[in-house]
């Protein structure tokens, strides 16, 4: 079956300094294997392609980037770069890739002009945001004019795991439960509820967020998230359990496995998960095979590989 991949990474000029640091443990020939893949756009990626059924690729930078970078006009001139970057490497092959836009949010209202220009002059599919920002959360009211930006440009955010500010205490000594074992889930998931139980999505009610990882957990705390929520007073005009039903959308990156996949599809309804295969840091083939082979409805396993994708991103 054919299918549209929302998570699928490449590298920049200017942004490796940043990505170097979150593969530092990573033995050098996977490090080197996985930085080639990165820089390529030709046989390679698309062979991955290919092999794992995907038409279209949406590419995105890898992170964390620009988030990292604490000069704002520093960051803002790489994300334009960035950006401009891959709108050149998606003419070359506008019938396979598409784009997520990179954005410094260091300047917000730079962030927002940059969100325009994404969506309009470079016709990409949408933003892509590497987790915080030097410690500074999507739900800050000083990122105002990026949402007030993004909804205007119907752009879905996607929020993509980054390193948190320091590590989780409960992590120390256990080097193997960093990054994508367990603490980007931690990070990523507290990212979301924070925007959730903020209420950004009562200020922004067209906002769209897109979140890998089939959700990083949240699918399967719906009623125990309402439930606190209740219990704590948190006034929001819904439950929270309605903003990531219909605000948030989830891929299946780097989730090859059916009882998260299920769990997504039975919480949050067909129409709000998407495929994705989080290349080049997992195998574009085991994720396609996986879409292809799991036990689900034909008409589902259709909504999720494409449809969704057509019916929610401008490609």
């Amino acid at each position: 079956m054919k299918k549209i991949a929302l998570e699928e990474h490449f590298l920049a000029p200017g942004l490796e300094e940043y990505w170097g640091a979150t593969v530092a443990n990573v033995p050098d020939e996977l490090r080197s294997a996985i930085h080639a893949k990165l820089k390529d756009f030709g046989e390679v990626r698309l062979g991955a392609m290919d092999a794992a059924g995907i038409e279209r690729a949406v590419l995105s930078a890898a992170g964390p980037g620009v988030q990292a970078e604490p000069d704002a006009a520093v960051a803002s001139r790489k994300a334009t770069e960035a950006n401009d970057f891959l709108a050149e490497a998606v003419a070359r092959r506008p019938d396979r890739y598409s784009g997520f836009g990179h954005i410094a949010l260091q300047d917000p209202q730079a962030a927002a002009a940059e969100v325009r220009r994404c969506m309009g002059e470079l016709g990409f599919a949408g933003v892509m945001i590497n987790g915080h920002t030097n410690g500074r959360y999507l739900d800050e009211p000083e990122f105002a004019p990026f949402w007030e930006a993004a909804e205007e440009a119907n752009a879905l955010v996607y929020l993509h795991p980054a390193d948190p500010v320091s590590m989780f205490p409960a992590l120390e000594g256990y080097p193997a439960l960093r990054r994508a074992t367990w603490e980007w889930t931690l990070e990523t998931g507290s990212h979301v509820l924070r925007l959730v139980f903020s209420g950004l999505f009562d200020r922004f009610p067209k906002a769209r967020l897109g979140v890998g990882h089939l959700g990083e957990t949240l699918p399967y705390l719906l009623w125990r998230l309402d439930s606190r929520a209740q219990l704590y007073g948190v006034e929001l005009a819904r439950k929270p359990s309605d903003y990531i039903r219909d605000n948030i959308i989830v891929t299946t990156s780097g989730m090859s496995s059916a009882e998260p996949f299920n769990c997504a599809l039975s919480a949050l309804g067909a129409g709000s998960v998407l495929f994705a295969a989080d290349y080049p840091f997992e195998e574009a083939e085991e994720a396609g095979a996986f879409l292809d082979t799991v036990g689900i409805d034909e008409s589902v396993r259709r909504a999720v590989a494409y449809e969704n994708a057509e019916r929610i991103l401008p490609l």
